[in-house]
């Protein structure tokens, strides 16, 4: 990863992001180690990550096959409306789905692309119809369901 510019982010800084990313559960005197850095001074550097907003948490990755939730689609959405009101209408909506993990807005031919979790196709056909096609100013939606996870990295950085 490089380091991002007009940013007070250092190779230290990116190395204990780096090492934060893949194990989270690390313990400072570890990480220290593996950054090139002493305990304090890496324990500070944490402090001022999670204190400026670089990290924003801690927590355990879930395999969510194993509990259940390995069905994934995909959903463009087209607003029928996108003014400033309806976006923040639509966007507080779909916060509140609990099926939809990521929830992005696109610049292209659709508005929103949605990462939805299910048990199988039959909840997701239920999750679509009463819930996603429900929210404020959806006007379209087209599904593309996930065969296979190639590469599933959330949170890590490279």
């Amino acid at each position: 990863m490089k380091m991002p510019q007009n940013s007070d982010i250092d190779q230290f800084d990116l190395k204990i992001l780096r090492e934060l990313s893949v194990n989270g559960r690390i313990t400072v005197t570890e990480l220290a180690g593996k950054v090139g850095l002493t305990k304090t001074p890496c324990l500070a550097r944490m402090r001022r990550l999670e204190a400026r907003g670089a990290i924003r948490g801690y927590r355990a990755v879930i395999d969510p096959a194993k509990v259940g939730l390995g069905h994934i689609a995909f959903v463009e959405i087209k607003l029928s409306n996108t003014t400033e009101a309806a976006l923040n209408a639509f966007n507080a909506a779909v916060r509140k789905l609990t099926e939809v993990e990521q929830c992005h807005m696109i610049a292209g031919g659709f508005d929103y692309l949605l990462k939805v979790r299910t048990g199988d196709i039959t909840a997701y056909r239920r999750v679509l119809g009463e819930k996603i096609s429900a929210l404020p100013h959806v006007a379209q939606s087209s599904t593309y369901v996930a065969m296979e996870a190639v590469k599933d990295e959330a949170g890590e950085l490279g």
